[in-house]
């Protein structure tokens, strides 16, 4: 069944009103303060066409309006009773249905013959640096999230994505591995002209 919203954050929407009403500043602020904006591609525009979607089937309503010191007033939305149904279903599909994604580093990966062995290797070990240095920095905002006391159940997403970039972090380094020591072997030329025919 296609959705009529589908954009993803539109689930982070609706789960941040699970808890309260919101203003849109308050979400995003929310969502990053919370790290989720590494789940979710959080930007002014993208947060309120969710926001204008979601009002229109009905998913959430304003609730009223705020105003803080001088700024603008800022108008507050509620989940309804339709949209928590949605997202209930719809978060229930997302984790019971596997979906075919096409992540663009499987794409080059793809292609990965045509680096040579040796850019084949230096990037992946670029990789594996940047990989690294992003687990530690995920590790390190996990850590300072639990001694803030927040549930482990609000960060288990960052949980899933340090132990996927850990795998990729595994496959990468073997990869290298078998390049430098010459068990992944690169055909030459005319073999690959070969297979083309």
């Amino acid at each position: 069944m296609k959705r009529p919203v589908s954009n993803v954050l539109a689930l982070a929407v609706l789960g941040l009103l699970l808890e309260r009403p919101m203003h849109p500043y308050e979400m995003a602020t929310t969502l990053r303060a919370r790290s989720k904006d590494a789940s979710f591609k959080v930007t002014t525009g993208s947060l309120y066409d969710v926001i204008e979607a979601l009002t229109r089937e009905g998913w959430i309503a304003p609730q009223g309006m705020e105003r803080a010191g001088k700024r603008p007033e800022r108008t507050i939305y509620a989940q309804t009773d339709r949209g928590a149904t949605e997202f209930v279903t719809w978060l229930d599909e997302l984790i019971r249905q596997p979906t075919k994604e096409f992540p663009r580093f499987l794409a080059a990966v793809s292609y990965l013959g045509a680096l040579g062995p040796d850019r084949a290797a230096q990037a992946l070990e670029e990789r594996i640096t940047k990989l690294s240095d992003q687990v530690d920095e995920a590790q390190e905002t996990l850590g300072q999230a639990y001694e803030q006391g927040v549930p482990r159940l609000f960060m288990i997403e960052m949980e899933y994505a340090i132990t996927m970039t850990r795998a990729e972090l595994d496959w990468a380094r073997q990869t290298v591995t078998e390049i430098r020591d010459g068990a992944l072997a690169w055909p030459s030329q005319e073999d690959i002209s070969g297979i083309s025919k």
